[in-house]
């Protein structure tokens, strides 16, 4: 168990400050230093409030002042911890993991099912194939630095559906171009919603956190559809960034 960190301060009880500003404005600094990394646990109210020799909520509000500001986060059974730096993902067509890498961040992967299933309509319609024709359900995990990050699902086509060991080991556009497939263009749209039960307990997020969502339909060359892809995100340890152009 990681040992919490304990801010140092002088509480000056007859300054103007309030006490809680006297808290969370050095801890405040602490964070921004580096002096406590990014996921650091950090001391619960009822500790800070004994040993500051404050009161419970004072060192409550301390602590949601910097909640609040984006740089702890609070998760019940968790405690409360530095706030991972989030990470921005360009919004252009790559592979979630060769980003991560590009970025120098550790990508792991978790392969959470993999089961061959026959074309319905719904399927047969998104994926552009026969009623009945073989199609891949995958669902991974994919985590950073061991934090969770975010739950990938995707549909493909049995012929170029990668193994499931390819699926744990490398990025989905790795094992596409390991087969010599080249994606051309994607459909992507961006949303959010909130999180499942099984959801939030995968990515350790509380039940019903909101998420960020993509839903991503890839082509390769010759218009065939490759993928379809529907995946959410962690907001607080990620994002998505580009660029709009004035007419």
């Amino acid at each position: 168990m990681d040992k919490p960190f304990h801010l140092i301060v002088d509480i000056d009880r007859d300054s103007a400050v309030p006490l809680y500003q006297q808290i969370a404005d050095p801890l405040e600094h602490a964070i921004i230093s580096g002096e406590v990394t990014p996921g650091r646990l950090i001391e619960d109210e009822i500790s800070m409030a004994n040993r500051l020799e404050v009161s419970r909520p004072t060192a409550r509000r301390a602590l949601q002042e910097l909640v609040n500001r984006g740089l702890l986060t609070r998760r019940r059974g968790v405690g409360t911890r530095v706030t991972p730096t989030q990470i921005h993902r360009p919004l252009e067509l790559s592979s979630l993991n060769d980003d991560l890498v590009e970025a120098g961040y550790k990508p792991s992967t978790r392969v959470l099912s993999y089961e061959i299933i026959e074309a319905g309509p719904e399927e047969a319609s998104m994926l552009g194939v026969n009623e009945g024709d073989g199609v891949l359900l995958s669902s991974r995990l994919r985590s950073v630095d061991g934090q969770p990050l975010a739950i990938l699902t995707n549909h493909l086509p049995i012929d170029v559906a990668p193994r499931w060991r390819e699926m744990q080991d490398y990025g989905l556009y790795e094992c596409f171009a390991r087969q010599n497939i080249k994606i051309a263009s994607a459909r992507q749209k961006i949303g959010a919603r909130q999180a499942t039960a099984e959801e939030a307990e995968l990515l350790t997020e509380e039940p019903k956190a909101p998420l960020l969502t993509m839903a991503r339909t890839a082509y390769t060359e010759d218009g065939r559809i490759i993928e379809v892809g529907n995946h959410v995100y962690r907001p607080s340890l990620y994002s998505f960034q580009f660029t709009v152009f004035a007419n």
